[in-house]
């Protein structure tokens, strides 16, 4: 296992040890102090479990090598667990929604400093997983590693928010300003809402790679720049790329001088090959087609 593939892996175990970790707080906490906010944190929480478990096992199968079922690899299983967690991201939104409209119709809850204690505790250890798994899923673009992470920042909101709420309500039993009570539940609302359009956006971009929307523009002038660069090639007749999880595959027709041999033509080849993945370490395939091209 290369250096950057057991970085992300490590990273995904720590996110999933501190989701178990932090899910058994919130709740505990939040069922001692009868926090309505931390709870649902909570159970927000074990749905994140879910969601590092099956990335951390589809990190798992995308690293096996390509066999005969799958002669291109197994990069889409990290894409299908970042849809997969897109799902979740999306459920724990609308149950937050759900909760802090109901809130509105209740009495408002004592808030108590162990669960906004809780709740700070929960943003801090967030904020930092998010940096590190995020920091590490772009150097070795890891899809899960990065689904985990945008579910880190899904958290870091929803901690903000239950830090606003219970602090909120805190002051305003401090200062007798009742209405304060009621900054959890419209807190909880905004950040339903951030959460739903951070599940959204990963959802697209799941939905593209698995339905193989091509790379944008700029990445293929790059490999056409690269390809132009070898002298014996006279023209890009197609060139396309398509992201397959953690790696890219490239596909190229060109032309070469009809005159040269076919161990010339496959010398060109491998040299555009090596060129590519030497420039471009997240390719893992060139597919050449070689035409012949004559000055007439």
């Amino acid at each position: 296992m290369s250096k950057g593939n057991r970085s992300s892996i490590v990273a995904a175990w720590i996110s999933l040890v501190s989701n178990v970790a932090l899910t058994m707080i919130k709740i505990i906490v939040g069922l001692l102090t009868n926090s309505q906010v931390l709870l649902a944190d909570g159970i927000h929480n074990a749905g994140d479990v879910i969601a590092t478990a099956a990335s951390l096992t589809s990190m798992n199968i995308s690293k096996r090598p390509a066999d005969e079922d799958h002669p291109y690899g197994h990069g889409k299983a990290e894409v299908l667990s970042s849809a997969f967690v897109s799902i979740i991201l999306a459920i724990a939104a609308l149950y937050i929604a759900y909760e802090a409209v109901m809130a509105f119709f209740e009495l408002p809850r004592k808030a108590s400093y162990i669960a906004l204690s809780a709740a700070a505790v929960s943003l801090i250890w967030k904020q930092v997983l998010y940096s590190y798994t995020y920091r590490i899923g772009k150097k070795v673009n890891s899809k899960g590693l990065l689904a985990t992470a945008y579910d880190h920042l899904a958290d870091v909101y929803a901690s903000i928010a239950a830090v606003a709420g219970i602090g909120l309500a805190l002051i305003g039993e401090a200062f007798g300003i009742h209405y304060l009570a009621y900054g959890d539940p419209l807190a909880g609302i905004i950040v339903s809402v951030l959460v739903l359009k951070l599940a959204y956006h990963m959802g697209l971009e799941s939905f593209n790679v698995l339905m193989e929307k091509a790379v944008d523009q700029e990445q293929l002038d790059e490999y056409a720049s690269l390809i132009r660069s070898v002298p014996e090639v006279k023209r890009i007749d197609r060139i396309r790329a398509r992201e397959h999880g953690h790696y890219v595959l490239v596909d190229v027709r060109l032309s070469i001088p009809g005159e040269m041999t076919i161990q010339q033509g496959h010398d060109i080849s491998r040299q555009i090959k090596q060129v590519i993945m030497n420039m471009h370490p997240d390719v893992d395939e060139v597919l050449i087609h070689i035409n012949p091209w004559y000055a007439s």
